[in-house]
């Protein structure tokens, strides 16, 4: 019964979240959609997607035909690949790439502060990209967080019985950032960061609890797993995700997504975890602001007690 349930929800909620095309995309914020559906888009549609990437002056700039044959695909395809990213036609995709590559979006993306580290970069030339790349990470979060999710995942959070949080790798380390965050608050949460402590956890929820699972990628298996038994258990469910069609959003009532760029030597990497830090930050202070009152007497309690240990220390 809950497995039916929650297909159904998931069904809707996609509808819901998937770009449609009735909806123009904000100009400001296309090259991050792009990049956010490029691993779930047909092969044929994802070479449209790597042009637009790679060059969205020049792409604005072609015709559909033009486009179409440097692709290697037809003009219908250029137009699946518009209405896939909330485009109505391929003249909208033109001015919203043309509208992006004058803006930090565009041109300025892959210059040489936000380009590809390169084996023989200085230490400063490092630095610069890394720092480029963190603060675009944040920047586009912030700018593309639906913020309707966002509120459901908050009321989620505050009306949870019991709250589970799953994640393997670095995003193991951001589950345990939340988990200490929202201990602080009063709010109990358990971080699962191991497959079989995860997924045993997640059999025992319930309707009234709550399971948030953390995967840049949106693939980790073990993630995926234990999100999958906690919902046919009848949990609510979130990911913190940069990929919305992934299979970990697939599977989540609400879906948070981050927008992070992978490049040479893994700089994606760290920024994903910078970003996804960002969703996890709005999300905790949304649940502190829910009862500011016990928020704040939670905070000095919690503050006084770390302050006693340290003082006889």
């Amino acid at each position: 019964m809950a497995a039916s349930r929650h297909r159904n929800h998931v069904r809707g909620d996609t509808l819901r979240r998937a770009p449609s095309a009735e909806r123009t995309a904000p100009a400001q914020s296309v090259l991050v959609q792009i990049r956010a559906l490029l691993p779930s888009l047909p092969p044929s549609e994802q070479r449209v997607a790597e042009a637009a990437i790679a060059d969205p002056v020049g792409v604005a700039g072609r015709t559909i035909s033009e486009l179409a044959a440097e692709c290697r695909t037809s003009e219908t395809t250029v137009i699946r690949f518009c209405r896939a990213v909330g485009l109505k036609g391929y003249p909208d995709l033109r001015i919203a790439l043309a509208t992006a590559a004058g803006s930090k979006d565009g041109a300025r993306v892959w210059s040489s502060a936000g380009s590809e580290i390169e084996p023989d970069d200085s230490l400063a030339n490092v630095v610069s990209k890394l720092g480029f790349a963190d603060a675009r990470a944040v920047e586009e979060t912030i700018a593309q967080i639906d913020l309707d999710v966002l509120e459901r995942a908050i009321d989620a959070v505050v009306s949870a019985s019991a709250l589970d949080l799953y994640g393997v790798g670095a995003s193991a380390l951001i589950a345990l950032d939340l988990q200490q965050k929202l201990h602080r608050i009063g709010h109990r949460a358990t971080a699962w960061p191991d497959r079989d402590g995860a997924v045993t956890s997640a059999a025992l929820l319930g309707r009234g609890d709550l399971a948030i699972g953390i995967s840049h990628t949106g693939e980790s298996a073990d993630t995926v797993t234990a999100m999958r038994e906690a919902s046919d258990n009848g949990a609510t469910t979130i990911a913190i995700t940069n990929f919305p069609r992934s299979e970990i959003a697939q599977v989540a009532d609400h879906v948070l997504v981050t927008a992070a760029r992978e490049t040479t030597f893994r700089t994606g990497a760290m920024s994903s975890r910078i970003a996804a830090l960002t969703l996890v930050d709005c999300l905790f202070v949304g649940v502190a602001q829910h009862n500011s009152s016990r928020t704040t007497r939670a905070l000095e309690r919690t503050y006084s007690a770390v302050h006693r240990r340290r003082s006889k220390g």
